[in-house]
């Protein structure tokens, strides 16, 4: 009879007597053992497993590539300032009114003051 070897799913390997999932080998070891059943696995069972991540780009935000986006600019009335795709941290609503003001010395970068669309929360963003 063959002996129960883990069930690989993706990168991890699982216990094949009791379903747990199984620590990856220390440097030196020849075997792993569950700690719930102390079901013994040879280390071997974990070579040749290949490991891919995959992560969508929203989930990592980057100043540059907020810098990148395309902006649709809409003039309103009044003192409220331009209207952009802009997402409330507040909400999450995805427009707010912009303001561009040089707050620091003429060589350093402007500020940005937005306020959302919905909610009326405000911050800044220092370009």
């Amino acid at each position: 009879m063959a002996p129960l070897l883990a069930h690989k799913i993706g990168s991890l390997l699982f216990c094949p007597t009791c379903g747990t999932l199984l620590s990856v080998p220390q440097d030196g070891e020849d075997t792993v053992t569950c700690e719930q059943c102390a079901h013994v696995e040879p280390a071997s069972s974990y070579e040749d497993i290949e490991i891919t991540t995959r992560s969508h780009p929203e989930a990592f935000p980057s100043a540059l590539r907020q810098k990148r986006k395309t902006q649709t600019k809409q003039h309103k009335k009044g003192d409220q300032g331009t209207l952009v795709s802009e997402k409330c941290p507040s909400c999450g609503h995805l427009e707010a009114y912009s303001k561009e003001l040089q707050l620091r010395s003429a060589d350093e970068g402007s500020t940005i003051f937005y306020s959302c669309a919905s909610c009326k929360h405000g911050w800044r963003v220092n370009n």
